[in-house]
């Protein structure tokens, strides 16, 4: 009894040894496939990462490229305004130079001229001033009567010249149509006065520089 029972136990023993080396054979192989599939797998994926990266760098080339020409077009945008500006500013800054002068010489000549209707008005009393002394040099009449009205054309006179008045040269002066009014010619036998003036019908005179009143002459011819 015993010595069957030991045989059966030897043989589930001898059973039990064999089926697990039958078994351990496939798993092994699996591991194996497992390995190999995944090398493959990562192999795959390196090859494929260098061509991802490349599409990655193009498109980035590309955009750089864009942006650059963008920033050329605007800074060729920006030059241009900056130039067009100047331009306009320069203008402006000539034209308000120009405006300036203008003004400033207006304002001076308003001020030099400040009064030439009063002045001109006076220039008929000053005439006759010239007309009463040149009567009275040739009367009789008392010396109080030339002093007093030499007093009042020398006053008359300082006044006018203090505000700019001065009398114009004719006799003797060549004929100028600036300075002179030919209001008659009369004949001479002296070739050197003719064209020259040889008398004056009325007093011319200038104000700053400024004619307010032609000389009335006679030319000799």
């Amino acid at each position: 009894m015993d010595t069957n029972s030991n045989a059966i136990h030897d043989e589930k023993s001898v059973n039990a040894s064999s089926s697990g080396t039958g078994s351990g054979e496939p798993v092994k192989e699996s591991r194996q496939d497992a390995a190999a599939e995944k090398q493959v797998q990562d192999q795959k994926a390196a090859d494929e990462a260098p061509a991802v990266e490349n599409e990655a760098g193009s498109g980035a080339v590309e955009c750089s490229n864009a942006e650059t020409e963008a920033c050329k077009k605007e800074l060729e945008k920006l030059t241009k305004e900056i130039e067009e500006s100047k331009d306009k500013y320069l203008r402006l800054v000539a034209e308000f130079d120009n405006f300036r002068r203008r003004t400033s010489k207006e304002r001076l000549d308003l001020v030099q001229t400040a009064g030439e209707d009063i002045i001109k008005g006076l220039l008929p009393v000053l005439d006759d001033c010239e007309r009463a002394m040149k009567a009275l040099a040739e009367s009789v009449d008392s010396e109080a009567a030339k002093e007093g009205t030499n007093l009042i054309y020398s006053k008359l006179l300082k006044y006018l010249k203090s505000r700019g008045v001065e009398s114009i040269k004719a006799i003797g002066e060549n004929l100028d149509t600036d300075f002179h009014e030919a209001v008659a010619k009369f004949p001479v036998e002296d070739k050197e006065k003719k064209g020259k003036v040889i008398d004056v019908v009325e007093q011319g005179y200038t104000l700053n520089g400024k004619v307010i009143r032609f000389a009335k002459v006679v030319v000799g011819d």
